[in-house]
C-alpha cells in the first residue's frame, strides 16, 4: 500500500489500457478493501489480458467460467461480467471521442482537481464530478460505477490530486 501510494496514486494516467484497468479494479473492490484488490493486481493482469479493451470485450461464457474459477481475482460473476461490458463500452466511447482518455478527462476539464485537504477527514467520497461521471456511465451501459467507485477511480488515476497539503506526495502530483 505503501508504495502504490508513494509512486502511483493520483499521478495523472492518460493511457486507454490503465484507465480501463483501474475502473475495472475499483468495480472489483467494491465491497471489500483496496488492499485485497491491490495484493490480486498480478493476477487480475494475467487473467484479463493486461485489460487490453478489444480482447476483454470479446470475452464469452467460457471465459467468464474461466474467471470464477481462477483464485487469483475476486470471483464474483456480476463483477466479472460488468468488467466485459466495460471494455465493450470503453471501445465503444473510445471511437465516439477518439479515445477513453479523452472521453473520460473531460469530467475535470482536461486536468486535474487539486484539492487542498490538510486531513484525510475532509476528503469526500463523492463531488459533483463523480457523480456526473457515474451517472453518465452508467447511461452508456458501463456497470460497477457508482459515484463512490467513480471518485476512487479518479483519485486512483490523478484526475484529483487528493494528497493532504502535508504529504510529500501533494505537490509532486
Amino acid at each position: 500500500m505503501l508504495e502504490y501510494h508513494d509512486k502511483e496514486w493520483g499521478v495523472p494516467v492518460h493511457d486507454d489500457n490503465t484507465l480501463f484497468e483501474f475502473l475495472a479494479l475499483e468495480g472489483a473492490q467494491a465491497g471489500l478493501s483496496w488492499e485485497t484488490i491491490l495484493n490480486k493486481r498480478v493476477n487480475y493482469r494475467k487473467a484479463f489480458d493486461g485489460f487490453q479493451p478489444a480482447k476483454v470485450a470479446r470475452y464469452d461464457s467460457g471465459d467468464v467460467q474461466r474467471l470464477l474459477g481462477d483464485a487469483g481475482i475476486v470471483r464474483n460473476r456480476l463483477k466479472i461480467k460488468a468488467t466485459i461490458a466495460n471494455a465493450k463500452q470503453v471501445l465503444i466511447t473510445s471511437k465516439e471521442f477518439g479515445s477513453f482518455d479523452k472521453y473520460i478527462w473531460r469530467f475535470v476539464g482536461g486536468k486535474p482537481i487539486k484539492h487542498k485537504f490538510s486531513s484525510l477527514s475532509q476528503i469526500p467520497a463523492t463531488t459533483k464530478e463523480s457523480d456526473a461521471m457515474s451517472k453518465e456511465l452508467r447511461e452508456r451501459g458501463f456497470r460497477f460505477v457508482g459515484p463512490t467507485i467513480c471518485y476512487a477511480f479518479m483519485q486512483a488515476v490523478g484526475m484529483v490530486n487528493d494528497h493532504t497539503t502535508s504529504c510529500f506526495r501533494y505537490d509532486k502530483v
